[in-house]
């Protein structure tokens, strides 16, 4: 545990940063996991607003000797993110984005995730240069902090090449825009021994013809060892050096409040193919005739690697099929910004991918969905390979760089290191163009301690790499991983010039200590991360940060990670006899944890080994529910038809009372038995809706189940609903829907398996299915249901009764309907929010198709994610749905828009509170359109 602030530091930590402060154990044990390989457990979590209370905050910690570590996504794999002191949480508030000058640059603050920003580069034909593997989940802050490159960016375009300026935060608490008119000249007033230091530092670089060797053959290659000397040699100006410096400090110079980019064409066109070998040599010796080829990226997998890409969803049949022994493959691509030059590309480099010696015949595949998925496998190979690994051991990527007539020769004698010291499942993987590569071992540090393999291990990576006139660190950035080893890799004169450029910024030290330069030769060794067995649901997440950004309750409470990891810190916690803890987190983990998980499985969809987080959540849920709930709701099952009217009644009945009357009577309800039991009536919640009732046709094309959320809630005021929308839209496409005999009891059993209901979710399953069979004629038959929740439900309710066939009715609507229909009136524009059931559906495609025929122009907003809403929970905890939908409410109201939709009608519910805007169903508004 990180050693406890006394309450005379806790009161200054406020004062500087006002209601940023946070200490509980569930804050900064959630927090206080990376990707990496480190766990150290903060004093306190600290999260600032602006840059003005970063400077309080730096000012602070100067003044008590306080030392602090800035953290944002967390995807760091070197322990640079994690401390026992101040963790400074720059992700929370440091989110603004501003696209300049038609995208060719762009303003971000650090907690923006990278995908986020290409997003938004997106339409302007732009994107950032630096395009690291986590471009899902890290953010902006890492970016600059790590010097991030990846895939396709080479040293070209990485972020040290490609950044403008930056908005720095000094120790001192200074605020420097770098980019300013004034930049060096404010620098030199207000902080002149960095001014005249960094001249004096690149004076003296410029003048030590050995220094100037090492550094142009350093940074020929991929590098994040150690600060970037190199900014000695390419530029001039006191503020551009420290710009250039700060690039890859990881958080040990300065605080990055902002970054300026200048972007790069995002090429819409490629070709790309995976090369198999029939050995990793064989891969090698392909090299040079490749990159001659000019592919923008050249990835390696070695045979250990593929076989993992073979167990991946997206793996094609050849892949698949592939009996892997000592095979390896590189994946490559050629990007162009036009088709008739890629062609030409392509062209030019068949003969040579005919030379090769390849244990099957290249295919180069343009198709979106065939690059997307060989991209997909390439880019969770880390994760997965590390999802692999036995119970209780941690992983770790290791990351290094050679030149590439040393490749071959490298790889070669990594595979005798994994074999002389017992490492059986290692694999190799890595940007072979720029000769960067990337293993990964499995260990397991009993107690946090290194065993002797390791550290003996890591010694003999050493010397190989530097023997070889490597870098020990391409891309991850040094962290504590490798701090011992910058003296050896630099020399003892650059190593000086580094020692000074950190005592310059920070002459105090207060800046992430340990880090990046470090005296202590074992401070790799220590705080190393135990992975104890906790539950199987779980047990193979790698804690990537993967599923962050897409989780609903980020900002409110906790992600998937934090829950996973916070399961293990209290089982850690437990093995210590630290009974104390346990009960303080377990406390805490009610709420924060299970309480306000939305269960919307968009963690799997982001997760490199599809972990379902509400798996375990709703494993949780059943554990705590007591034997009445569980009768009470089976019991509800039994009569769904009777309980939906019922429900749909008492919000008739509470809409036809003064609004004050119903909220304060389900307030005071809350307050007695628990907000977890009774939802909250609002006065923007709609009445009751209408029962469903069976609808015979003769010879029917489909069978259809409207959802129970249309007797649960009215349309929006002046719509037919969907149910009423679907059938319209049937009619007039000459197409027979069935609506089968007791229609008014069926349901898909999401609100029992959400809440962990088993014995009513059970019942479920006893009924509904065989009624279904019957209907359907024993699946000749599709089942169509009218809300994307609904029909993921029964996708999973139906999964083990025959050949069932479920279909949404949006993608039924767009296959069978709208190609009979005739569109009329057109809206101007639509703001479309997808659902998390309809992403994980694979639903974007019909969703679009139906939305483009419904608008001239559709808009997905920007921060579009799950509304939280997911079911009742919207109901029960109000504020998860406040908090999940605030980004995408804000892009909302930056202009107007003729018409808005979605597809369940809770986050219809949902969307329409938290933008005050008239949500539908989309199908209604195609209903509208072809009348």
């Amino acid at each position: 545990m990180g050693s406890e602030l006394s309450g005379a530091a806790l009161a200054g930590l406020e004062a500087a940063v006002p209601g940023g402060v946070r200490t509980r154990a569930a804050d900064r044990l959630g927090l206080a996991h990376d990707a990496s390989h480190y766990l150290l457990h903060p004093a306190a979590v600290v999260a600032p607003a602006d840059a003005e209370q970063v400077a309080a905050l730096l000012r602070h910690s100067r003044r008590t000797d306080t030392p602090l570590t800035f953290r944002s996504g967390g995807t760091s794999l070197s322990g640079q993110a994690v401390t026992d002191r101040l963790l400074v949480d720059a992700r929370r508030h440091f989110r603004d984005l501003a696209v300049l000058d038609e995208g060719r640059r762009v303003r971000v603050q650090p907690g923006v995730v990278l995908r986020q920003v290409n997003n938004r580069l997106a339409p302007y034909g732009r994107r950032l240069g630096p395009d690291p593997a986590s471009e899902s989940a890290c953010t902006v802050g890492g970016v600059v902090a790590n010097n991030s490159s990846g895939m396709t960016c080479g040293t070209e375009f990485n972020t040290y090449r490609t950044l403008e300026s930056l908005l720095l935060v000094l120790p001192s608490g200074t605020v420097l825009d770098t980019g300013a008119p004034d930049a060096d000249d404010r620098l030199r007033a207000t902080e002149p021994q960095l001014h005249a230091g960094l001249l004096r530092l690149r004076d003296r670089v410029r003048g030590n013809p050995d220094s100037v060797r090492r550094i142009r053959a350093q940074y020929a290659m991929k590098n994040t060892m150690g600060y970037g000397v190199n900014a000695f040699l390419d530029h001039d100006a006191p503020a551009e050096l420290l710009t250039r410096l700060v690039v890859g400090s990881e958080g040990t110079l300065a605080f990055v409040a902002a970054a300026t980019f200048h972007t790069v064409p995002a090429h819409r066109h490629a070709a790309t193919g995976l090369l198999v070998f029939d050995t990793l040599g064989a891969a090698m010796a392909a090299m040079p005739a490749l990159v001659a080829a000019g592919p923008a990226a050249i990835e390696l997998l070695d045979a250990a690697a593929l076989r993992v890409a073979q167990a991946d969803p997206k793996a094609d049949a050849a892949l698949r099929a592939l009996a892997v022994r000592e095979h390896a493959a590189l994946l490559v691509e050629w990007q162009e910004s036009d088709p008739d030059t890629l062609a030409e590309r392509v062209a030019a480099a068949r003969p040579v991918l005919a030379g090769l010696p390849l244990t099957a015949p290249a295919r180069l595949s343009g198709e979106a969905a065939a690059r997307a998925a060989l991209w997909h496998i390439r880019k969770g190979l880390y994760a997965a390979v590390a999802g692999a690994r036995p119970s209780g051991t941690t992983a770790l990527l290791e990351d290094i760089a050679v030149p590439v007539e040393a490749l071959a020769d490298t790889c070669a004698a990594l595979a005798e290191l994994f074999a002389g010291h017992r490492y059986e499942q290692s694999v190799i993987f890595g940007h072979a163009k720029d000769g960067n590569l990337h293993f990964l071992l499995n260990e397991r540090f009993s107690g946090g301690v290194a065993p002797a393999r390791y550290a003996e291990f890591t010694e003999e990576m050493v010397d190989l790499v530097l023997g070889h006139g490597g870098t020990l660190k391409a891309e991850h950035g040094t962290g504590r991983v490798m701090a011992p080893y910058v003296r050896r890799q630099f020399g003892d004169e650059l190593y000086a010039v580094m020692r000074e450029v950190k005592t310059l910024c920070d002459p105090d030290g207060v800046l992430n200590p340990g880090v990046l330069l470090s005296d202590d030769p074992e401070i790799h060794l220590r705080h190393l991360k135990t992975v104890p067995t906790v539950e199987p649901e779980v047990d193979r997440c790698v804690e990537c940060g993967y599923c962050e950004p897409v989780c609903p309750s980020r900002d409110l409470t906790t992600t998937p990670r934090q829950r996973i990891v916070l399961r293990r810190e209290i089982a850690a916690a437990r093995a210590a006899g630290d009974e104390a803890l346990v009960r303080e987190l377990t406390a805490a983990y009610g709420y924060d944890a299970v309480d306000t998980c939305a269960v919307d499985g968009m963690c799997a969809t982001a997760c490199p080994v599809l972990i379902n987080t509400g798996d375990l959540v709703k494993r949780l849920r059943t554990e705590g529910t007591g034997r009445v709930a569980q009768t009470g709701w089976r019991g509800a099952a039994n009569r769904w038809g009777a309980a939906t009217r019922a429900m749909a009644t008492g919000l008739n009945l509470a809409g036809a009372l003064p609004p004050a009357l119903p909220e304060a009577g389900t307030r005071a309800a809350r307050a007695v038995l628990g907000a977890g039991r009774v939802p909250q009536w609002r006065r923007d919640l709609p009445r009751g809706g209408a029962v469903r009732r069976p609808r015979p046709v003769d010879d029917p094309d489909a069978v259809f189940v409207p959802s129970c959320l249309g007797t649960l809630f009215a349309p929006v005021d002046g719509g037919s609903g969907v149910a009423a929308a679907l059938l319209t839209l049937a009619e007039r496409a000459g197409v027979r829907l069935l609506v089968p005999d007791g229609v008014a009891t069926m349901c898909c059993g999401t609100p029992w398996s959400s809440k962990g209901l088993t014995a009513g979710y059970q019942a479920v399953r006893d009924r509904v299915p065989a009624a279904l069979r019957a209907a359907s004629r024993d699946g000749t038959l599709p089942v169509v249901t009218d809300a994307a929740s609904c029909t993921e439900g029964f996708v999973k309710l139906l999964a083990d009764v025959g050949e069932l066939r479920v279909v949404d009715a949006v993608g039924y609507a767009a296959t069978e309907l709208l190609p009979r229909l005739t569109v009329r009136r057109r809206l101007g524009s639509l703001a479309l929010h997808p659902t998390c059931s309809s992403t994980r559906l694979g639903l974007d495609e019909a969703l679009l198709t139906v939305a483009r025929a419904v608008a001239d122009e559709v808009v997905v907003p920007d921060g579009w994610q799950c509304c939280g809403f997911a079911g009742d929970r919207g109901l029960l905890r109000p504020e998860l749905t406040a908090s999940a939908t605030r980004v995408e409410a804000d892009a909302v109201a930056r202009r107007s828009f003729d018409g808005y939709a979605s597809v369940n009608r809770t986050c219809e519910i949902g969307m329409a509170r938290a933008t005050g805007q008239p949500y539908r169903h989309l199908l209604e508004l195609l209903a509208d359109a072809t009348a």
